[in-house]
């Protein structure tokens, strides 16, 4: 690699920095470990016309082929309690925090909150990008704020909830403001006292119905993952690929007439959510080989990677969404985001 600049490399490989352990490469590609080196590297980006993407932990991205530009990966680390008033606090993490090494800090300072959301794969600065969620909880649920620089201008910019247009696996920052910002640190609001939430069936099931501790329900979410989810760093994939679609009450009754069988979760919009998996399985997909890609044997929302590349995973995707709405008259979308697609 040579560099043509501080803290700069051209023509890096990205296959040990994403989870999909998919082959592409970074026309330039920089590591930031410091909130002051970002203004910096933008200017260097901004001097040469780059465009600028933001790698985190890698684990909810498919690299679709090489990616021009200036690759960043926000590796800043850090934990500042901002306010502490009565049983609240509110805690800054640097955006380069691994997510579950956070939950288990947390949970060792009687901090609590981000139990039900343990094991979950990825840094903390990709958190409110995909807002994300697990057995009954949502990033959003906790979210106070997040410190963001604007790639264009260098100007810094904090968000707030409202700023962030949080929705299902879903932020503003993977609609209108898809790639315009790095995000740098996230703030959290959490709890000296314990805010039990085992509401999620498969979560209340694996407790035996009865109350918990905070430690308690994170060790029981961490066995339910390991159980329905392959270990990234065993089997290559990015967790669950589709999320859970959501369809009118209409629509719903209709396909309930027809799949008695069918699960299904009444939403607080009154929509009903379908599990993608159960869709995908209906189609005939899991434990399902494709050349070099295949459908989980044990999980059908989860891709593996088996030595073939980014636009192969994407076509066994394409596959999967087609079917389903020809079947189902649902239209899946995919969870990570995709890279370097012409």
């Amino acid at each position: 690699m040579d560099a043509v600049a501080p803290e700069i490399s051209t023509n890096v490989a990205l296959t040990d920095m994403n989870t999909l352990r998919v082959s592409a490469s970074a026309e330039y590609f920089c590591r930031l470990s410091s909130v002051d080196l970002v203004q910096p590297v933008l200017q260097f980006a901004r001097a040469r016309g780059l465009t600028v993407t933001a790698l985190g932990g890698g684990s909810n991205l498919v690299l679709a082929g090489d990616i021009k530009g200036l690759v960043v990966v926000l590796d800043i680390k850090g934990i500042d309690v901002l306010a502490s008033e009565n049983e609240r606090l509110d805690v800054r993490f640097g955006a380069g925090e691994c997510w579950h090494t956070m939950v288990e800090h947390c949970l060792d300072q009687g901090w609590y909150g981000l139990e039900n959301l343990s094991l979950i794969p990825g840094n903390m600065g990709a958190a409110p990008i995909q807002n994300i969620g697990a057995y009954g909880v949502e990033l959003s649920d906790l979210f106070v704020s997040l410190d963001a620089i604007e790639i264009a201008t260098g100007q810094e910019r904090v968000f707030n909830r409202e700023d962030c247009e949080f929705g299902y696996r879903d932020s503003v920052f993977k609609q209108r403001l898809q790639n315009q910002y790095l995000i740098t640190a996230v703030t959290l609001r959490l709890s000296r006292q314990p805010q039990i939430n085992i509401n999620y069936p498969a979560l209340k099931d694996a407790l035996g119905g009865l109350q918990a501790s905070p430690q308690q329900i994170s060790d029981a979410v961490c066995q339910i993952r390991q159980q329905k989810l392959p270990d990234p760093a065993v089997t290559a994939n990015v967790g669950s690929f589709f999320t859970n679609p959501k369809v009118s009450e209409e629509q719903a009754l209709s396909l309930i007439s027809l799949h008695p069988n069918m699960p299904w979760h009444v939403q607080p919009d009154g929509r009903y959510k379908i599990p993608a998996a159960w869709l995908i399985e209906k189609c005939g997909f899991k434990g399902q080989r494709y050349g070099n890609v295949s459908v989980h044997q044990h999980q059908a929302l989860v891709l593996v990677n088996h030595g073939g590349t980014g636009l192969e995973v994407l076509v066994l995707a394409d596959k999967i969404v087609q079917a389903v709405a020809d079947e189902f008259g649902i239209d899946l979308v995919i969870e990570p985001r995709v890279y370097g697609r012409e």
